[in-house]
């Protein structure tokens, strides 16, 4: 039983939200689609979009109606849905691109900003269908606008599929340059994952996983503001108090996280799945991770000391959001994207942050290398290469790692590349020019470590 969130609680959260930017930053839907299986592409897509649009028809009005009545900020209305590699697997098709057409045109009809679930789980290998939905994302998330993809190549348990690897640098390439006149922003839309999770409520890489429900509601939950608020109020303590600080924060903004979801769930008769707590920044002052990690007394994130501080965040947050819920899920903890954070992009401005640096931090925080640009003549081996650099910090260390890069064709190191809303704005980051083409392009899985095997 999930223990009842009194309006007092929310009341006392107030100040966080008028002052520091609390917000809940996404309602997710997650919904399946294996019922809509046919072995015709066009019935499956026209299953696909009354499926989509009759189980979210009221979720945007709902989360509106949430947000007035408690005064708690809902940023996001999205939808995620089983993987469309699974679902579209007993379909002849060449294509998948009709699939990602029909999702858009439902996502616009009910009203979402993003939907989620094109996507294959292809870590150890790949269907037919796989193939079709790898070879489709280019020109699907080009001619969609609300349409995200993902795809898992490693686990630890399987080890790295790096054919797979391979291929996502070339999909990453063929994206940018499709839509090199909006800025390469098909890339925006596109993760590569290790250890991918089944509720992760955000974008790009939520999916609803094969082990869930017909139809749940997720709830994705920010604050950076308020952290940073808090630890200013113990600016110059010891760890332990400043740990402590973390943690009884990130323990407030979960619940108004647990409210928003159960009256999601009540309002819409759809179980409620799981709370991300998840610090997720945004470009405005005030609504950053890297802020926190400079109030902790780091000069810029990327300074000495900063993987320990990111490390400190992330594991706090967890324990606070943890002690709130009994369903905290999804990725939960602290994302670091590059244009989506006005602290790190200034960060990498000063020089003070790497791509190198980057990739250390990744090995605590919550992801992993997330909306990063880079050169536009960015060769795609390398693009491959840093896939599977941050698979393989995943499939090591047992946890969920990502990339979403974006090679921004015309671009050179310094430009700065706007993307627009939470997107944001972003500098473009040097790549190491030295060639890994001739290791990535070895074919085959890389295998997983022996620590893999607990049974």
């Amino acid at each position: 039983m999930i223990s009842h969130v009194s309006h007092h609680e929310v009341f006392e959260t107030n100040r966080m939200i008028d002052k520091f930017n609390l917000d809940v930053r996404t309602i997710t839907m997650g919904i399946d689609l294996l019922s809509c299986a046919d072995a015709d592409l066009e019935r499956f897509t026209t299953k696909v979009y009354d499926k989509i649009t009759q189980k979210a028809q009221r979720l945007v009005q709902t989360g509106e109606d949430i947000s007035r009545q408690f005064g708690i900020p809902i940023v996001n209305k999205r939808i995620s849905v089983t993987p469309i590699a699974l679902a579209a697997a007993g379909c002849e098709a060449s294509t998948y691109v009709p699939v990602a057409e029909a999702m858009d045109r439902a996502a616009k009809e009910v009203g979402v900003n993003f939907i989620g679930g094109f996507s294959a789980l292809v870590h150890k290998g790949q269907t037919a269908s796989d193939t079709v939905l790898v070879d489709s994302i280019p020109l699907a998330l080009s001619q969609t606008e609300r349409v995200c993809a993902s795809v898992n190549v490693a686990t630890s348990r399987n080890g790295i599929n790096m054919d797979a690897v391979v291929k996502m640098g070339h999909i990453i390439k063929e994206m940018a340059e499709l839509t090199q006149h909006q800025s390469s922003i098909a890339c925006a839309k596109f993760v590569v994952f290790c250890n991918a999770v089944e509720d992760n409520p955000f974008m790009a890489g939520a999916f609803h996983g094969i082990g869930e429900r017909d139809c749940v509601i997720n709830v994705g939950v920010s604050g950076p503001g308020v952290v940073k608020k808090a630890l200013e109020e113990v600016r110059g303590c010891d760890f332990e108090t400043l740990c402590e600080t973390v943690k009884r924060t990130a323990f407030k903004i979960t619940r108004v996280g647990q409210l928003v979801a159960q009256e999601a769930s009540a309002r819409l008769d759809i179980p409620f799945g799981i709370i991300d707590l998840s610090l997720a920044p945004t470009p405005e002052r005030g609504d950053s991770v890297a802020e926190i990690l400079m109030e902790m007394g780091l000069e810029y994130p990327g300074a000495p000391g900063t993987t320990a501080a990111v490390a400190l965040l992330n594991d706090n947050v967890k324990k606070g959001g943890i002690m709130a819920s009994s369903y905290v899920g999804g990725l939960s903890g602290a994302f670091i994207p590059v244009s989506e954070d006005r602290g790190m992009i200034e960060a990498v401005q000063a020089g003070a942050l790497t791509l190198e640096k980057l990739e250390a931090m990744t090995c605590v925080c919550s992801v992993g290398l997330d909306m990063i640009a880079i050169p536009g003549d960015t060769p795609p081996e390398s693009i491959s290469g840093i896939i599977a650099d941050e698979m393989a910090i995943g499939m090591i260390n047992h946890k969920t790692t990502a990339v979403r890069l974006i090679p921004v064709v015309g671009k050179e190191v310094n430009d700065t590349v706007e993307f627009g809303g939470l997107l944001g704005f972003a500098p473009v980051m040097d790549v190491n020019v030295f060639s890994c083409k001739d290791f990535v392009g070895r074919g085959g899985r890389i295998p997983a470590p022996v620590h893999s095997f607990k049974n």
